[in-house]
């Protein structure tokens, strides 16, 4: 039971001069010491797609949960400002053979040689962006002489250059750039084909002018909405084309139509592939909304008076939260009277998507604006295949099982499984350009690509790192292990059993036990064996002093949920979030947010393809409404480990630790009484710093080692409270 220690930490741009576009992390102290990182190693970023660079110690006064991050590897993250990333060490390999591609100039005059000494010591992952700017900052890592031939050889423009890595050597994987790497120009990977299913959430960036530049998609390759292209097509027909049929059936002919759903879902596209071949005007509402108030209102103005010039048409406003907020400004009113004007036109249609409903000004859904709302959803496993179908029918394949890869997609949306292929296409362009064969993409890109992109439905949050991980690998817990497959597993899976029985599958499950005792590697592996999503939070991480915030925390977890389903979310430390209701004094937050949450678990909307499983040391302090039938109704105690168990944690944790021949681990675990799996863990790697301080360049550890580690590294576990929780399940099961 290795856990990789990972951190969910607030990305925050580093606005140092000396650290711009160099491919530098800088962490607190304290975060670099609870990852066990020392200051220039390589560390791994997961944001909507993982990356990797060099870590460094914070200046003074940075917050500790807080990464300071360049432009560059934001973007190489896929994360925004402000943004969760989620930090862990990394393996990094010391590259034989960068392949990056840049600019014609660049490549054109730019020695291979000097590119070399550009990129020195910077860690990059196939796919990452990066700058000539030299990471001059640590040991060994001084670039002065690439920084003056670069200057001679393409002037002053190679600070602002940016070189895309193409396939690295080896591969896949984040590599070093080594005095001895090959750094070379490689071959431009050419974009494919758009398909007609990638949405504009994917790729717009600025405003669409209010001409109709974007081609629209054929109705029929928009796979999993064609019943609500249906109605919007019903919709548009009846208000533009026959409004006389509604005025003499007394109901007015203007038409709003507010298009909701998640990131990436297509929202603009269904829109556009519906207006074809009317007339369009397009206002992108982000970047409208960045303008000041009176740029805005003359900016909306413009699209209304175009629109409503005598040819008539359809004006789409896309991600209208950005323009019309929840918080209203002044301005938001005379914007509202603009585009009231233009749904009183004749012959004119207001369409505007956003992905927040909640975090729109309320007055867009008044009788006389959007009166009328479409939502769409993620696509599900057989749509998720057949928009892959839709993404690869040009691109040269090889006995693809897409199939496979969909059913590893939950909470993909088209622009998600869009962002897949085109990683999926870097890794094949990098295996072409290295082995000098045709092209072709295989089965095992697009599973590297799921290592790397991670879906706009849980961007921001925190998400349990699940790998290849699968209850197989748990070597003990028979019994926890069968109890969690029934729990969570059988109602993924078997549904149609529940509904020939006739009950209801369990709602959630609550996992009690001595802390460090696995119950979040449990988790992890329960997930990675059901492929499933996971949205993962500690119970104090949704508590806030705001009136209302902690439960609209407690709403937004569980939407992100089902928009992703099938999909777990795991409630770490419930105790924090959940205690009993009438016992504290922080002027009742906690008892509305156990409140929330007995809604969201047993309320009117039911949960389909979620389940909900939270952990505890103290499962005495939780309230007790929340273990009743329908809710967190099934309670699995995960003991700590005994000898058996501590072996194979022990086996596990020593298959990266060179073990001299002498040592037993299962005389050694005989002999860790009140070691929890953590303990376990922790042993073995003090053990592997005692072998360096002995000798730092030994090739093993002894027993003389472990000897000292023992003594370093004492039993975490209290027994009162391992023998409270056994009465606990013990009283439970009687009970029961």
């Amino acid at each position: 039971m290795v856990c990789v220690p990972e951190l969910a930490l607030t990305a925050r741009l580093n606005i140092s001069a000396a650290d711009a576009r160099r491919g530098l992390v800088r962490l607190h102290p304290e975060a670099l010491a609870a990852l066990g990182l020392r200051e220039w190693d390589g560390v791994a970023l997961m944001g909507a797609r993982r990356t990797a660079a060099v870590v460094a110690v914070a200046p003074a006064g940075t917050p500790t949960g807080v990464v300071l991050v360049d432009d560059v590897t934001l973007s190489n993250a896929g994360v925004k400002e402000s943004s969760a990333v989620v930090v862990s060490p990394v393996t990094v390999y010391g590259a034989k053979q960068i392949s990056v591609t840049g600019s014609a100039l660049a490549a054109g005059t730019i020695p291979e040689a000097t590119l070399r000494q550009a990129l020195l010591g910077k860690v990059v992952t196939v796919g990452d962006t990066v700058s000539l700017l030299p990471r001059d900052l640590g040991p060994g890592t001084s670039t002065s002489a690439a920084s003056q031939a670069l200057s001679r050889t393409f002037g002053i423009a190679w600070t602002s250059e940016l070189l895309t890595v193409t396939a690295t050597d080896p591969a896949p994987g984040p590599v070093s750039v080594q005095p001895n790497s090959a750094v070379v120009w490689g071959p431009g990977v050419a974009e494919t084909d758009r398909p007609l299913a990638i949405t504009d959430e994917a790729t717009t960036s600025g405003r669409v002018p209010p001409t109709i530049a974007t081609p629209a998609v054929p109705l029929a390759d928009l796979a999993g909405v064609q019943a609500q292209a249906a109605k919007l097509t019903e919709w548009l027909n009846l208000a533009l084309d026959e409004p006389e049929l509604l005025k003499t059936l007394g109901a007015p002919p203007h038409l709003g139509v507010l298009i909701s759903g998640p990131a990436g879902v297509g929202k603009s596209t269904l829109a556009r592939a519906v207006i074809s071949p009317r007339r369009l005007v397009e206002l992108d509402g982000p970047s409208v909304g960045a303008a000041e108030s009176g740029n805005r209102l003359r900016e909306v103005g413009m699209a209304v008076a175009e629109i409503c010039s005598g040819a008539g048409g359809v004006l789409l406003i896309t991600d209208i939260d950005a323009l019309l907020p929840a918080e209203a400004e002044p301005v938001a009113t005379l914007i509202l009277d603009q585009l009231r004007a233009a749904v009183a036109s004749p012959a004119v249609a207001l369409l505007t998507t956003t992905a927040h409903p909640s975090r729109v000004d309320a007055r867009l859904r008044a009788p006389d604006l959007c009166d009328r709302e479409l939502a769409l959803p993620l696509p599900t496993a057989a749509v998720r295949t057949a928009l892959l179908e839709q993404l690869l029918r040009k691109v040269p394949t090889d006995s693809l099982k897409l199939d496979e890869i969909a059913a590893r997609t939950p909470g993909f949306a088209i622009a998600d499984l869009a962002a897949l292929v085109r990683e999926a296409a870097l890794r094949a362009a990098s295996r072409a350009s290295r082995d000098h064969t045709d092209p072709i993409l295989l089965q095992d890109d697009l599973v590297g690509a799921l290592q790397v992109i991670r879906p706009l439905s849980r961007s921001g949050t925190e998400e349990l790192a699940i790998g290849s991980l699968s209850l197989d690998d748990v070597g003990d817990m028979v019994e926890t292990k069968q109890a969690l497959t029934e729990a969570v597993l059988w109602p993924l899976r078997h549904p149609d059993s529940f509904a020939r029985l006739g009950i209801d599958p369990p709602r959630g499950v609550l996992l009690y036990g001595p802390p460090g005792c696995g119950k979040t590697f449990l988790v992890r592996a329960l997930a990675g064996t059901g492929q499933l999503s996971v949205q993962s939070v500690k119970g104090a991480e949704l508590m806030d002093k705001w009136v209302g915030s902690s439960e609209r925390a407690v709403r937004e977890l569980f939407q992100r949920a089902r928009d992703s389903a099938p999909s777990l979310i795991f409630l770490d430390e419930i105790d924090a979030l959940a205690p009993r209701r009438g016992q504290s004094s922080d002027s009742g937050v906690t008892d509305r947010v156990v409140a929330a949450l007995l809604t969201e678990m047993d309320g009117v909307e039911p949960l389909r393809d979620v389940v909900v499983v939270a952990a505890t040391n103290r499962p005495d302090l939780i309230d007790p409404a929340l273990t009743r039938p329908g809710r967190l109704e099934k309670l699995i105690f995960v003991p700590p480990p005994d000898t058996a168990a501590r072996a194979e944690i022990l086996r596990t944790a020593a298959k990266s630790v060179p073990l001299a021949p002498d040592i037993r681990l299962r005389v050694l675990a005989a002999d860790l009484d009140g070691y929890s799996a953590a303990d376990c863990a922790a042993l073995l790697r003090e053990a592997a710093l005692a072998a360096m301080r002995r000798d730092v360049h030994t090739a093993d550890v002894t027993a003389d080692d472990i000897a000292k580690a023992r003594a370093a590294v004492r039993p975490s576990l209290d027994p009162v409270q391992v023998e409270t929780l056994r009465l606990y399940a013990a009283q439970r099961a009687s009970a029961g």
